[in-house]
């Protein structure tokens, strides 16, 4: 969960090519919707055609049983073609994924992007190909010129994590932290830029760990102001998921020096009680984040943040719980990220006393509606402004601290508009083009 969470929870695209190409169907974060980007190419290098490729996720059970179900799904549905899996779940559990009969091949997290990993020549190498994650040193941030959608770009500047909370089963599938070198970051901004993008997004597995393997070892602050600096015609810089423990002070002097760096910060907090992020093996406490939220409000007033909360982490009594809720509020929270515990195995934390599901059901029911509250407040409090809005499809746009905007008026897709607001829904902002 402390994986690049930020542009929504967990989600399943399915993107179809013509009859005879490759359908990818992607699970997950946005970093996996960025490496299927990599996949679509590679698979049209390699001469690939007639195949479904499933970039799975394994963040929670959900998601690797919802991938299991979808591939049954396809087979029957598309008896001639290859059925492909790669992604985190097929990177952990290969052999779960090879024993199913409607699986044909499957990659590990690395080899899905390498040159040839699709061409039919390489049927005779067997079902799996997936080697050890942990060997990995580079990153694939090279390969593609971001991931586009029609509003905005994102480049992935780091892949893998070297941390080991005790829920999390990620960097098994992701391997250690490897970031993308500074040059080639910025040359592929500034490409998106002369593209006519008015916003791009850098993202990652554990962004604010970019740079700890490069040399001289350079912070997450450090690339954003070159960023900045060489690449002025860029309007909009946005940051994926933040770690509370690692904004360094160049990050900080860029978010109360550049407005063009966007004051939203989506960070991964997962509890707000001492005892609960001790057994997560989080490296921040319940103050840290109260103090690195105050210290980012006083430079930048505008500036509005999201979270990550688990809900039912083992152990957790409800005076524990009662301390991460209240932290939505003392926080100033706007957007919560809510991930009912799910114990994965082969981590700490699916080995420590569970709770009953019906108290962890009722948990994130709980911060849910916490969250819902806190987005009505953030949300009130914009009626009256004028907003600049980038327009993501007709009617609707994202303000600079990601509050989404419906909009009436004319204002072209991938434009940043101004908009005035003149009331909300309790989701999103009401505006009209000014």
């Amino acid at each position: 969960m402390s994986h690049d969470a930020p542009e929504g929870d967990f989600t399943v695209v399915h993107r179809k090519a013509e009859a005879g190409g490759v359908d990818i169907v992607t699970f997950g974060c946005r970093l996996n919707a960025y490496e299927s980007e990599v996949i679509r190419a590679r698979a049209a290098q390699d001469g690939l055609s007639n195949a479904i490729v499933f970039n799975t996720c394994a963040v929670t059970n959900e998601a690797v049983r919802q991938a299991r179900q979808a591939i049954r799904k396809a087979r029957r549905e598309n008896p001639g073609a290859k059925v492909i899996v790669t992604g985190c779940a097929a990177q952990i559990d290969p052999a779960a994924f090879a024993a199913m009969d409607e699986v044909d091949l499957v990659l590990g997290n690395a080899e899905k992007s390498q040159a040839g990993a699709y061409a039919e020549g390489r049927a005779a190498q067997g079902k799996v190909r997936v080697n050890d994650i942990m060997s990995v040193r580079e990153t694939a941030g090279h390969l593609i010129d971001g991931l586009k959608d029609r509003a905005r770009a994102y480049v992935e500047v780091q892949n893998g994590c070297d941390h080991r909370c005790t829920f999390c089963i990620i960097p098994y599938g992701r391997g250690n932290s490897r970031s993308a070198p500074a040059g080639e970051v910025v040359e592929q901004v500034r490409k998106l830029a002369a593209q006519g993008y008015r916003e791009v997004v850098l993202t990652g597995v554990d962004v604010t760990s970019w740079g700890a393997d490069l040399p001289g070892q350079p912070t997450l602050g450090q690339l954003v102001a070159r960023i900045l600096r060489l690449v002025p015609d860029l309007p909009r810089l946005r940051l994926s998921s933040i770690d509370a423990a690692e904004i360094d002070p160049d990050l900080m002097r860029c978010l109360a020096q550049d407005a063009r760096l966007m004051p939203y910060l989506h960070l991964s907090l997962q509890a707000g009680d001492d005892m609960i992020l001790k057994r997560m093996k989080r490296r921040h406490l319940r103050a840290d984040a109260l103090k690195l939220v105050a210290e980012v409000r006083a430079v930048r007033p505008d500036v509005a943040f999201g979270a990550d909360l688990i809900a039912g982490f083992p152990t957790e009594t409800e005076e524990m719980f009662a301390n991460t809720l209240a932290l939505v509020e003392e926080a100033q929270l706007s957007f919560l990220h809510v991930f009912p515990f799910s114990p994965r195995p082969g981590t700490p934390a699916a080995r420590m006393p569970q709770l009953q599901r019906p108290v962890i059901k009722d948990r994130a029911a709980r911060l849910r509606a916490a969250g819902e509250a806190a987005l009505t407040r953030h949300l009130g409090r914009q009626v009256g402004r004028t907003l600049s809005g980038l327009v993501e499809r007709e009617g609707v746009a994202r303000a600079e601290d990601f509050t989404e905007i419906a909009f009436t008026g004319q204002a072209p897709v991938g434009g940043v508009t101004p908009m005035r607001v003149t009331g909300h829904d309790g989701t999103r902002v009401i505006a009209i083009v000014l």
